[in-house]
């Protein structure tokens, strides 16, 4: 057993109270000005929707202590594997028990952003006990780059076995910061990986060349890693879904089987998309929000022939983490509806879906920490990660 400190009880009463007693008071977080001055939404609720009435809920810390934790996955047995950035990924049994750190890993580059990041598991694993992971790769001269692993994870659950590289983003860059990264299996064969731009001005441009895998949606096989993109550009890579992004690390598909994506914009710009194959979004061309020197991206423009409009964008910014669409059976109002974490926000960001378009918004757990990941247990409660140096798992389910 970890010494890290485990929790199968409220953190305690007070702060559950508070938590409780917060839902009557929602902050109005329409009421900052934005970042974008001047900038106009391309269409009405493209921003800023009507803010939604907070909920009464309950937050059971699970376990504490853990090193910037940041994916998580859950196991047919009610288990979860979880990643942290420093290197490492351990499971907590559905008793709340915590393991020791599995071993097999590849290996990582834990500086700044970098690290181990997301963890995805097979719609078999009961039989097959396969597992893929993202992780920031160290290349050839100091360079670094996105990269996913695959293995399988032992029985005891101490060691993911057979672990072999399958993807990486090209090319490397020397640099420590965007890469991404979240893995979803589409339902169709495919494995969705999402990458950043690495961040410098230097490597950010070649989120619009389609030669590159910066600032890209990926489609691969997950057992070859072989190309299942479907770019319609003659000359670009064959993996490739979509373009124009700058720091996706938040992803689902909705229950239609479509997928959607958060990314961080600038200073003001976070994005939600619904990314369609051979599609180009933008960045750095255009974007809403500024740079963080207070000056333009680029020529300062929100629209552009050829690129695409976000279904929805935050100014000022939430910084979304991970995100999933509600479909559990403890909040049936929910069902639906997109979570997504607010690193930024300190927030559990809940949006009201209307026919693709966001209805209206809410932030609920307000202070609750940098949360990085939302997942939905079978359940239906709501387990998250904060994405700290005593980062947390919280499980959240209905105070009523």
């Amino acid at each position: 057993m970890s010494p890290l400190r485990i929790f199968a009880c409220l953190t305690t009463l007070s702060a559950a109270v508070g938590l409780m007693a917060g839902a009557a008071q929602a902050q109005d977080f329409n009421a900052a000005p934005p970042h974008g001055r001047g900038q106009q939404p391309a269409f009405d609720g493209q921003t800023r929707a009507p803010v939604l009435a907070d909920t009464a809920l309950t937050s059971t810390v699970i376990a504490e202590g853990l090193d910037r934790p940041w994916g998580l996955a859950e196991l047919p047995d009610g288990a979860w594997l979880l990643t942290e950035r420093g290197g490492k990924m351990r499971m907590v049994g559905s008793n709340g028990a915590l393991s020791d750190p599995i071993g097999g890993l590849p290996d990582i580059d834990t500086r700044d952003q970098g690290g181990l990041l997301d963890v995805a598991v097979a719609v078999d694993f009961g039989q097959t006990r396969r597992v893929w992971i993202s992780f920031a790769q160290r290349r050839e001269g100091g360079r670094t780059a996105t990269a996913v692993a695959t293995g399988t994870l032992s029985p005891d659950g101490a060691t993911l076995e057979g672990t072999r590289v399958i993807w990486q983003q090209q090319p490397a860059w020397t640099s420590t910061k965007h890469y991404g990264s979240v893995l979803v299996h589409d339902g169709q064969g495919g494995l969705i990986v999402t990458t950043g731009e690495r961040s410098v001005p230097g490597a950010r441009v070649y989120a619009q060349n389609v030669t590159t895998t910066l600032g890209k949606i990926v489609r691969i096989d997950p057992e070859t890693g072989a190309p299942m993109g479907d770019p319609g550009v003659a000359e670009a890579l064959p993996e490739i879904w979509s373009w124009g992004h700058r720091n996706i690390q938040g992803a689902a598909l909705d229950g239609q089987g479509r997928l959607w994506t958060v990314e961080h914009g600038p200073k003001g710009g976070d994005e939600l998309n619904r990314p369609q194959a051979g599609r180009n979004y933008g960045w750095p061309r255009v974007t809403y929000g500024m740079d963080y020197s207070g000056g333009p991206i680029g020529e300062g423009i929100t629209r552009l022939e050829g690129t695409e409009q976000p279904v929805y964008y935050w100014d000022p910014v939430i910084a979304p983490g991970q995100m999933t669409f509600y479909d559990g059976a403890m909040f049936p109002d929910w069902r639906g509806d997109l979570l997504i974490g607010g690193l930024q926000a300190e927030a559990l960001v809940r949006l009201d879906m209307n026919g693709g378009r966001v209805a209206r918004e809410a932030r609920h757990l307000q202070g609750i920490g940098r949360v990085r990941e939302v997942e939905v247990a079978r359940d239906g409660s709501i387990m998250l990660l904060t994405d700290e140096r005593n980062g947390r798992l919280i499980r959240v389910t209905s105070a009523r």
